[in-house]
Parts: C-alpha cells; structure tokens; sequence
C-alpha cells in the first residue's frame, strides 16, 4: 500500500519507517528541504530511529523522502504528523490547515486521511473534515475516510518503541474505523479503538494533562519542603512504596518538549471558548510550571549570595540542554530559560550537552563548551538541568566548587544542593 507520513519529525519518521519495514511503500513528505536531503542521505536525527533502520528503507525502496508535494500522488493512506504550536495562548492549527490542503490535492476515491497531530477536541471533523471536502467536491464517509489516532512518541524510551505502545485509533464512521484501526493494526502491537475522533483527541489531552498537573504539584511542593526542612525526595521516594493509589512524579526546573508546556493549553482554550469557563487545573499548572526556570535562578542566587558571590560576573555552567535526558529533543525545554535569565542577570553562562547541536540555541551570548573536568573546575556554579547518563556525576561532584543538582542524580556532597 503506498502510504504518505507527511511530516517528517519525531512523531512521523518513526511512523515512516515502521510502515516501511511492514511491507508498506511510503513517501516521506515533508516541508524543510533540508530535512529530506539528510533523510535521503540516511542521516536520521531522531533518537528513535538508527541511522541503520533508516538506510535498510531507503536501500529496499521501500522509503522515499520528498519535499516535492506531487510525489504524494497515488497515496492509499495518508498520515498527517505536523506540529501543532501555541500562539499567544491560542492553538495555532496553520500546519494542519496547510498539510490537508496538499493531501487534498492528490485524495483519490477510497483513499484515507489520518490526522496524529495533537490538538483540541473537534478539528478533525469540524476543520480537518470540511476542507478536503471543499478541496476535492468528495464527500468524508462516502468517497473516502477519516479517522484520528493520537501520537504517543516519548523520545528515547527504549522500554516503550512505536510498535509496543498501545495505540488508540478513532473514525468518524464504522467504515473509516475499520480502515484506520486496520491500518495501525499492521504496525503496533495493541491497537485500542474509541467511538469517534473527538474522544482520541481528549484523550491525547487527558494524557499529558495528568503529567502536567501532577508535575506541578511536586514542583509546588518541593519549593514548599526547604523552608520546612524536609527532604522532598526522600518523602516522594517513601510515597512512591505504596502499591496503589500512588504514581510517582519528580521535581526538576520545568516542563519542556511539545507535549506539556503546549498540549493542555489546548484544552484550557477549548474549555474556556466551548464552556465559557476556565480550566483552573491547567492554568495553575502552568504558572507553577512556567516559573521553575525562575525558582532555580532563585536558588542560585542564594547560593552564590552564601559564597559571596553576585550571579552578575560569576561563570555558570549549565549541564543539559535538551529537556528530557538521553535524547537532542530541545524543544520547549527550560534549560533556554534558565539561560536566558542567568545571561539577562550579567552571568557568564556556558552550557554543555553532548546531544544537542551548538546551533539549536540561538542566543549568541551562551556559549556552548564540553562537560571537562576544566569546564566543572572553572565554573563558579554548576546547574544540572538535564540528567544525561553521558555526564559523569562522581567527576562533576569531585571538581565542582558548587552544584545545584535540579534533578537528584549526584552523589551527596557538601557542595551539592538539591532541588
């Protein structure tokens, strides 16, 4: 079957590949032409996906990457994995409305659309729907089918890949359900079918809003447990024994990626213009999430105040940029705030990563260095932001003068302050 995953990102090139190792000949289509020469050249830049599965696809011919939107013609299934960002506050859905448009130039009688791209209940079917029926002159249903299945990509989860995470599939009829379902059948393990499109799209929303929430309580909390003399960690550590009832969450300097910073404003703003109410769950959320990159400045400066020292003129080191450990995934990631802030205060602030680029951060004033027993040694503070197993923590906790460890990952020392 010839499939098309426009999009080419961290959600669709799993997704891409995977097809095409299934026995399916897909067309990667994307809009970056950059993105398509590299992916042509077998050069992947998503954790998820080896550099070796992506050569084995383009070898076989079973994979093509395209920025050419007329070598999607003749898809079967069509699957749409574009980002889906925030603007001021209100889901911005230009790269959905731009990708259906394309699709619909090349849908064909029979054909399908599937949409992966996390959003607020209703846009399949009320924005999604109408334009490749304006497109086309065919009708959703009757001439060809739609159906929704939310992406549940985590980066770099080697326990939990594409094809064993359950995937929950939807149709905006019988017959648009059995195709998708069918079609997802073929590539995951567990595939688990909802009633229509509107309920897969809030439950991609429930999803990330419970991390969210949860998040921001320990967040709260851990600010909370200094001044009283606990020892937050310890206290969730204790909590997390009881086997039931209890989920375990850890503090850190904020929420980063598309999914919690991004996706339950989409449901906050859906609430608030369907309702006409707020949802206060979120939005407390997300000002307690929001201002940690503030809380660890904060820290830092009482620190440094304790060593007699100012942050303006003192060299901060930051460890990890990218916002979850063990992948290059910066987006939305906190460690950019943390920065932006030190650098604003007159810091001279360094940051190392060994998975993210030096480019992906634009401000010219960060410089970008290796985690070198130099670098600790020199910095006047070390700020562990992304717990990365690349770092070595005994070696950093050696030569450190001081450490705010953001994430609980080195060995306990009179130099180090946690969280």
């Amino acid at each position: 079957m010839h499939v098309v995953v426009a999009g080419q990102g961290y959600v669709g090139l799993p997704l891409a590949v995977r097809a095409a190792e299934t026995g399916h000949r897909v067309t990667g289509y994307d809009v970056d032409p950059h993105r398509v020469k590299q992916l042509a050249a077998g050069e992947s830049y998503v954790e998820d996906v080896a550099p070796e599965r992506l050569r084995a696809v383009l070898d076989s011919g079973a994979y093509t990457a395209t920025a050419d939107p007329a070598e999607t013609a003749g898809f079967e299934v069509a699957v749409i994995t574009v980002p889906t960002p925030l603007r001021d506050g209100v889901p911005d859905l230009g790269c959905i409305e731009a990708c259906t448009r394309t699709v619909a130039a090349h849908l064909t009688v029979g054909a399908t659309v599937i949409l992966e791209s996390t959003t607020y209940p209703g846009t399949t079917e009320e924005l999604m729907v109408p334009l490749l029926e304006e497109a086309t002159g065919l009708l959703a249903g009757p001439d060809f089918h739609v159906g929704f299945s939310p992406e549940r990509i985590d980066p770099g989860n080697r326990a939990w890949p594409f094809e064993r995470t359950p995937k929950v599939v939807a149709g905006i009829d019988a017959l648009s359900l059995r195709v998708v379902k069918t079609f997802y059948d073929g590539l995951v393990d567990t595939t688990v079918a909802v009633s229509g499109p509107k309920e897969a799209e809030l439950a991609k929303l429930i999803e990330n809003t419970f991390r969210h929430v949860n998040i921001a309580l320990v967040n709260e909390i851990a600010m909370f447990a200094r001044p009283l003399g606990v020892d937050v960690w310890e206290a969730i550590d204790a909590a997390a024994t009881k086997p039931f009832g209890f989920m375990r969450f850890t503090p850190g300097p904020g929420v980063g990626g598309h999914c919690l910073p991004i996706d339950p404003s989409f449901l906050s703003w859906k609430v608030q213009r369907s309702a006409g109410v707020p949802f206060r769950f979120v939005e407390l959320a997300n000002d307690i999430n929001a201002h940690m990159p503030d809380y660890v400045v904060r820290r830092l400066t009482e620190a440094l105040n304790h060593r007699r020292k100012t942050v303006n003129g003192s060299r901060i080191l930051l460890l990890g940029m990218a916002y979850k450990p063990d992948t290059a995934d910066a987006r939305e990631s906190p460690s950019t705030r943390v920065a932006q802030l030190l650098l604003d205060l007159g810091a001279e602030v360094r940051g190392a990563d060994p998975h993210v680029a030096d480019d992906i951060h634009a401000d010219a004033r960060l410089l970008r260095v290796r985690a070198t027993e130099t670098e600790i040694a020199a910095a006047d503070a070390v700020v562990l932001l992304t717990d990365h197993d690349a770092f070595d923590y005994d070696m950093i906790a050696g030569r450190a003068a001081y450490v705010l460890d953001c994430r609980n990952r080195l060995p306990s020392a009179g130099n180090v302050d946690v969280l």
